[in-house]
């Protein structure tokens, strides 16, 4: 009975562990984006300041690319705890290079930084996505795990965009990443923080974790897990495309500060979706759950492209009241749509893999590289017209649409997986 208590004991606090994790993620992720058009903002030409200021975005998640199959061998090899606590270190890191990129003044230094914060943030992905549908048992109560851990992500990236919109203010005239050291400190002491609970903390490691493992095939043998990847390159893009094009998109009609607080409210939808998701989670299935927000989203993307700035609405952002499009809050909207995307594919590529999981979840990684390719060319053609620009996160979606209703089903039963 007291062997019993005490797994029980460890597993809760190793849900505990890998949710603070989870916090992290968004946090490091969702810097890249508004540190990098304080960066962008320094070249005169608009449509040039529009892409380069995407661009520490584009590095965060290039490096998902390079590290993704890396970081799930790291994972099988090493296991858990030791994944986790050098993720961490990286993120320290890359936060602090993006510092030093302030004190030395160079933003081909930032970029680095924002590379090194890619290698952490997808070390953390790998690391976290499995553990939480293992301590599930994966199915339906792996998936609600993930979508708990989703929603202090979105706590966390909610914060992040009001956070720097706030130090900032209402424009980006002038201003320099020395601007927001503030934020860089705090997400420095997090880590070192995050990185002395973790090292405490006695991380229950699955079974085989750290040994050797054989496997008579290669993780791409299964087709709703190759379909899947292709369903996470397009959700993460389409997860960051929408409010950071909402920014560029709602800064020249209510400033930065403003719009940052706007974009916040789609990671708050994002919070509360998570947080019904994770309630339902258990009782509804990953593929109605994607097949309902897919076609959602798809329609309240639409209808913001056809009304555009047509049809203005008041809202209270900062304590003020001020008149904006219609367009904007059904792109916020959007948030609850995306919130549960996330989780649910991942539970439906990695649904029945067994032993493959690991490298399955690395391959997994490295696709999340949509999140910078597809918020950059979607920023191309925002440079031009910022509400056109989303029939780029509509084609993604569409996508992840027919994932699943058609692609995430398993017809690879027959392969062993123990």
């Amino acid at each position: 009975m007291e062997t019993k208590q005490s797994n029980k004991s460890l597993t809760i606090i190793t849900i505990v562990a890998m949710m603070f994790l989870y916090a992290m993620i968004s946090f490091v992720t969702n810097l890249a984006a508004p540190v990098g058009k304080i960066w962008g903002a320094s070249f005169n030409d608009p449509v040039q300041a529009e892409r380069m200021g995407m661009l520490g975005n584009l590095f965060n998640f290039l490096a998902y690319l390079v590290m993704g199959i890396p970081a799930g061998n790291f994972l099988a090899k090493n296991g858990y705890k030791k994944t986790a606590l050098t993720a961490i270190f990286l993120g320290f890191l890359g936060i602090s290079v993006q510092w030093l990129s302030g004190v030395v003044d160079s933003f081909y230094v930032y970029l680095f930084g924002a590379l090194l914060g890619g290698f952490c943030v997808c070390m953390l992905n790998t690391v976290v996505n499995p553990m939480l549908n293992l301590l599930g048992g994966g199915g339906n109560r792996g998936n609600q795990l993930n979508l708990v851990g989703g929603t202090i992500n979105s706590l966390s990236g909610s914060l992040t965009p009001m956070l720097v919109g706030a130090i900032i203010g209402e424009s980006l005239a002038g201003k320099e990443i020395d601007d927001v050291n503030i934020v860089l400190y705090i997400a420095m002491a997090v880590f070192a923080l995050v990185y002395l609970v973790i090292r405490l903390t006695p991380i229950a490691e699955p079974a085989g974790a750290g040994q050797a493992v054989t496997y008579e095939r290669s993780p791409w043998s299964f087709r709703h897990l190759t379909l899947g990847v292709i369903a996470i390159f397009f959700y993460v893009g389409v997860e960051v495309g929408i409010p950071a094009t909402l920014i560029s998109y709602m800064t020249p009609k209510v400033g930065f500060a403003a719009a940052g607080f706007i974009a916040g409210r789609y990671w708050i939808l994002m919070l509360i979706g998570r947080f019904v998701g994770s309630a339902i989670g258990g009782k509804v299935s990953s593929r109605t759950m994607v097949m309902v927000v897919a076609s959602a989203a798809i329609a309240l993307m639409l209808c913001a492209m056809i009304i555009g700035d047509s049809v203005m609405v008041k809202t209270i952002i900062q304590g003020q009241v001020m008149q904006v499009p219609l367009a904007s809050t059904l792109l916020v909207l959007c948030g609850l749509c995306t919130s549960v995307m996330w989780g649910s594919i991942f539970n439906m590529a990695t649904e029945g893999l067994g032993k493959y999981t690991a490298k399955a979840s690395g391959i997994f990684m490295m696709m999340v590289v949509g999140g910078g390719i597809v918020p950059y060319i979607q920023s191309a053609i925002a440079a031009h017209n910022c509400l056109f620009s989303y029939i780029v996160p509509v084609i993604g979606v569409a996508y992840i649409l027919i994932y699943a209703i058609w692609g995430s089903k398993n017809v690879n039963k027959d392969i062993k997986v123990d």
